[in-house]
């Protein structure tokens, strides 16, 4: 099935544009964003990371460190950042890793990682024909300071991702993480949050100053608990 929701990210070793790192030393106390890629030059993920290395200063001010995984080398890898404009920059918080993924695990960073993520049932386009590999797919994983996976996104190698949505599953995880809210439906930063349903109506007007309100729904009920962010 793959990494599942709060499971511990495996502390795979490997080689990348910014040296050899150990994934949970890369991450230290930061959260972190971990991108998979069919391959290098490939058009739709050079627009992605492209698009990652404009908003490197947001992920950053989120203290969001971001990697990339593709089945190519380092060195591919370090001429790809050229072409979607970050060269050998470390500040970028970006980094690809080589997984050389030929249907089993050849290499040390795959034994770590071939077992968890997640392989698609068929990708859009492929025949029954064509193997199914790691690299028909393209995926998005988010990873707490306890290095514990907060969410999962599977992708099909022909649809980008939206950037601005995982900016903003990002302040929701980090803002439910630390306060007992929840975002509802379409939620933006600064838009009310929903109080968790455990919380009892007291312990919510205390710990909530700015007031909280219920939403009218036709049945009556009241369990639609709002308040601005806190």
């Amino acid at each position: 099935p793959g990494l599942l929701l709060g499971d511990e990210a495996p502390n795979f070793e490997a080689e990348t544009t910014q040296g050899r790192i150990r994934f949970h030393d890369f991450l230290g106390d930061s959260w972190g964003i971990l991108f998979s890629h069919p391959r290098d030059f490939t058009p739709v993920c050079t627009t992605e990371l492209g698009r990652a290395a404009k908003l490197a200063s947001e992920f950053s001010k989120r203290n969001v460190k971001m990697i990339a995984l593709s089945i190519d080398s380092v060195q591919d890898h370090l001429s790809w950042s050229k072409v979607w404009g970050m060269g050998r920059r470390k500040e970028s918080l970006c980094c690809c890793l080589a997984f050389k993924d030929r249907g089993k695990a050849h290499t040390e960073q795959s034994t770590g990682l071939e077992l968890w993520l997640r392989r698609p049932s068929r990708a859009v386009g492929q025949t029954s024909a064509q193997p199914l590999t790691l690299s028909s797919c393209a995926q998005v994983f988010v990873f707490g300071p306890d290095k514990k996976l907060k969410l999962s996104i599977l992708y099909p190698a022909t649809t980008g991702r939206n950037f601005d949505e995982i900016l903003r599953v990002v302040d929701s995880l980090q803002l439910t993480a630390y306060k007992k809210v929840a975002t509802p439906v379409d939620w933006k930063p600064g838009d009310s949050v929903m109080v968790v349903p455990t919380l009892p109506d007291e312990e919510a007007k205390k710990l909530f100053p700015k007031g909280v309100f219920t939403k009218d729904l036709p049945s009556g009920k009241k369990y639609l608990r709002y308040t601005p962010q806190p």
